[in-house]
């Protein structure tokens, strides 16, 4: 399996640790959270990952190189200093020949604990788009998927009313997505947000969803770094790498 990382954005409201270090290098235990979520990866059964870097991204390069000490093989795509949302920076990806005929999406911040094979198994093998999914009921942030019977009918960011309107679930932060989606879809030629394009196939009835039920964590804000090293110091077996 290919996972690409969406690590380009410029971490504001981790300021000012976000200054000089990338969000997807924050230490986290003492350690950069990549290595953390790159280990998982591994336990995953991913085995080749597409880092999609923007700002401040040759310490990204730096840090993970090839992926070897995690059994991976990792490749770079770099934004530069115009940031072309999420679709755009995975739209790169594709221009650039790197991205596998479907491939996880994973954010750069995001340390997940369900399993990645269901969602997987749920795109039959890459053919169909697929979005993990928690119920919520704006627990852990704004809710914003109606799920039912194996499909995200709905996907929609920042509705107030989201509860009213029966979205009980968010977007977990892992996706399956074939390449070929992104070609007919994405422009090559200006910013693009990957909700735009989950929006257009949950409204087309095409968003495959998978209900996963252990909460995901983030190091997006302080608070959320907290949690997440509280969690990592209570499993047990924690992450192993030099």
């Amino acid at each position: 399996m290919q996972c690409v990382i969406l690590a380009g954005g410029l971490g504001t409201r981790m300021r000012p640790l976000t200054a000089h270090v990338p969000k997807t290098l924050l230490p986290v235990l003492g350690r950069p959270f990549a290595g953390h979520q790159l280990q998982w990866l591994t336990g995953q059964g991913v085995t080749s990952v597409v880092y999609c870097i923007g700002f401040l991204g040759d310490q990204v390069r730096a840090f993970a190189g090839d992926g070897s000490r995690w059994g991976l093989k990792i490749s770079y795509v770099d934004e530069g200093p115009r940031l072309m949302g999420t679709g755009g920076a995975v739209r790169l990806a594709l221009d650039a020949g790197v991205l596998e005929s479907a491939f996880l999406v994973l954010y750069g911040d995001s340390y997940l604990s369900a399993d990645v094979l269901p969602v997987w198994q749920a795109s039959e093998g890459g053919r169909l788009p697929v979005m993990a999914v928690l119920r919520n009921d704006g627990r852990w942030d704004a809710s914003n998927a109606i799920f039912c019977d194996g499909r995200v009918l709905r996907y929609e960011k920042g509705r107030a009313d989201a509860g009213s309107i029966g979205m009980h679930y968010i977007d977990y932060g892992l996706s399956v997505l074939p390449r070929a989606i992104i070609a007919e879809t994405v422009p090559s030629d200006r910013a693009y947000d990957l909700a735009v394009l989950y929006s257009e196939l949950s409204r087309r009835g095409l968003l495959r969803g998978v209900e996963v039920h252990r909460r995901f964590y983030e190091i997006g804000s302080p608070a959320g770094l907290r949690e997440l090293e509280e969690h990592l110091q209570s499993v047990a077996d924690p992450v192993e790498w030099d």
